[in-house]
């Protein structure tokens, strides 16, 4: 460990919180190397929705190299990549009744996201973005000028241009609707906002706090997109690929954006990939316009295209989903209340969800005692202040609720042995 933290980049981050050697990991769990267990609600932040070294998906990746399977090819016709395109096209796209064409772009979610605010841009001859406070769309220079944290904006090194904020959902309280001002905006000749070429969203932002948008909010702002000529692109990387309960986090809310991007868990195994959906009309690239070396993750295409046919062929792991998010739900609202403060908003969808522990400290006192107990998950939130939870969407009701046991424990712990209860008191009094 010494020898890493001397040679590694001081860049990194998630290591800082779980100090430890890990060797091995299966379903759930990590182990370190002194096989202790770790449940694990951190998931790759979204890249395990179904869990460590799937043994369904396993099998089909030392299958495909036992037969020396093509592993890298640009973006060169394959075998495993015709097979993907195909189960996609069939089992998660025709029977939702979507047309997009499918765009491979380089193997994270921030290429993506970057190639589809290009798309836009590129489409409507305009440059200005609207993105939304609380927003996290990657770190490259495009995407981090759509994220709104100032810690990830500040590591840019230069100016973040040509995207514009407006207030998330619910940012200016439940009673004011900030689509009515977004609507003002673009009325106005006189805002000084450019008109867009696109907004970029999430449904339910992750990195932001856990913040869930309502179906009449994106409603709204699908309408609004409609009357003015604007592109609607969604950011279903962490929020997608079953996270939220269904393939696509937007699946109920009666909306159909015009791009989707997707990455994280759409590989299904933790392998890198990315998709950019876009409507046929909006597929106006000239060849190579937007390309990379790594498009062509032939293993991902394995692992994605086993994904889709063993558990999206049918309604079984939705309807398991929508049993363990009512089991989440239930329990973080009882932890909270019983163990924090009443004034504590338990925030989610699906299986992705948050204790608002109003406190930056809080949470982080939180989540180490968590780890020291067994148990690895992050914070999240403008200040960190939120405790996220991604558990696999694959775990048993006895390993979520081992878990969930594990966090209860440990904010008994924190609460009954500092003054975090009197801090909630003063914030309470003062706001």
């Amino acid at each position: 460990m010494k020898r890493i933290n001397t040679i590694e980049s001081q860049v990194r981050s998630y290591c800082r919180s779980y100090p430890v050697m890990f060797d091995k990991a299966k379903g759930p769990f990590l182990f370190d190397k002194d096989e202790n267990k770790y449940y694990d609600f951190l998931c790759g932040a979204g890249s395990l929705n179904y869990g460590h070294n799937n043994p369904i998906l396993k099998k089909e990746i030392i299958d495909y190299l036992n037969q020396d399977g093509i592993i890298h090819s640009l973006d060169l016709t394959t075998k495993s990549k015709e097979e993907f395109l195909n189960s996609f096209s069939k089992n998660i796209l025709a029977t939702r009744n979507l047309n997009y064409k499918i765009q491979f772009t380089g193997p994270t979610g921030t290429n993506a996201v970057e190639a589809a605010l290009k798309i836009a841009r590129k489409v409507t001859g305009r440059t200005n973005i609207i993105s939304f406070t609380n927003a996290f769309h990657g770190v490259t220079l495009g995407s981090v000028s759509a994220t709104g944290n100032s810690h990830h904006r500040g590591g840019a090194g230069t100016s973040l241009n040509d995207v514009t904020f407006m207030p998330y959902d619910g940012y200016m309280g439940k009673k004011i609707n900030t689509i009515d001002y977004l609507r003002r905006v673009l009325e106005d000749n006189s805002s000084g906002i450019d008109m867009p070429a696109a907004v970029i969203l999430e449904t339910v932002q992750g990195e932001g706090g856990i913040n869930v948008a309502s179906s009449k909010w994106l409603q709204s702002l699908q309408d609004l997109c409609h009357e003015f000529g604007i592109l609607m692109i969604v950011d279903d990387i962490q929020a997608g690929c079953g996270r939220t309960g269904t393939f696509f986090s937007f699946e109920n809310s009666g909306i159909e954006p015009d791009l989707i991007v997707l990455s994280k868990s759409i590989s299904g195994f933790g392998l890198p990939f990315s998709l950019l959906l876009l409507k046929p009309e909006f597929d106006k690239w000239k060849p190579g316009e937007h390309n990379g070396t790594f498009r062509g993750n032939n293993m991902a295409f394995v692992t994605a295209r086993a994904t889709i046919d063993n558990f999206w062929t049918t309604q079984e792991l939705e309807a398991e989903i929508a049993i363990k998010s009512n089991i989440l739900k239930t329990r973080l609202e009882k932890i909270a209340q019983e163990n924090i403060s009443s004034d504590v908003e338990v925030r989610g969808k699906g299986m992705i969800y948050g204790i608002d522990c109003i406190l930056e400290d809080l949470a982080s006192a939180i989540q180490q005692r968590c780890f020291e107990n067994g148990l690895i998950l992050e914070t999240c939130g403008s200040d960190d202040q939120v405790v996220k939870l991604l558990p696999a969407l694959t775990i048993n009701e006895n390993d979520l609720i081992g878990g969930l046991n594990i966090l209860e424990k440990s904010i008994k712990q924190v609460m009954s042995q500092s003054d975090f209860q009197k801090k909630l008191e003063d914030w309470v009094v003062q706001k």
